[in-house]
């Protein structure tokens, strides 16, 4: 078997690290400045108006996102607007006609208090006399019957029935005529 070797020594004539060699500057320097001159021509005229482009586009298509936005924002508000007048006007017309329904059915209150009254009137008017007639026919009747009465009751007392002549001069004598009274 053979045996495993180590390389631990640096080979001859490469003591250093080839970039940090000084004799390789020149030519690090070539290169260095051709690739960033290829890599500034290769953004200035491809990658960066490429970009450009696509944040103008991005950029007019958020304003015009921004003016529908607006737009509808404004639409919005003028609907509000408008419903904000209609409301106010459906309001006003319905205290109108809650006034008017109100008035109407005073009136009609107002009309029927009136009609109910009279007729209350009318049938107080006629109860009155209602009563009148059966008071007056009453009276006449109470008369009749005084009559009748003081005549059965002289007839239990004396005995003899009193003649008509008699009970009706008796029944028209004032109460404070028949004699002294004791006072």
């Amino acid at each position: 078997m053979a045996e495993p070797t180590t390389h631990t020594e640096v080979p001859q004539g490469h003591g250093t690290f080839p970039p940090f060699d000084p004799q390789t500057f020149p030519s690090q320097l070539f290169w260095l400045t051709l690739v960033f001159v290829l890599l500034y021509v290769l953004m200035a005229k491809v990658a960066l108006p490429r970009i450009g482009r696509i944040i103008e586009e991005r950029r007019k298509h958020i304003d015009a996102h921004l003016a529908e936005a607006q737009g509808f924002k404004e639409q919005s508000d003028a609907a509000i607007v408008a419903h904000d007048k209609m409301l106010a006007e459906a309001r006003s017309q319905a205290q109108a006609m809650a006034n008017t329904i109100r008035q109407q059915k005073a009136a009609e209150a107002e009309e029927t208090r009136t009609r109910l009254e009279a007729q209350l009137r009318e049938r107080l008017a006629a109860a009155e006399q209602s009563i009148a007639t059966a008071r007056s026919s009453a009276m006449a009747n109470v008369k009749t019957i005084a009559a009748d009465s003081a005549a059965a009751i002289i007839e239990r007392l004396i005995g003899r029935t009193p003649s008509k002549e008699e009970i009706a001069a008796a029944l028209r004598e004032e109460p404070n005529s028949r004699g002294p009274t004791d006072t």
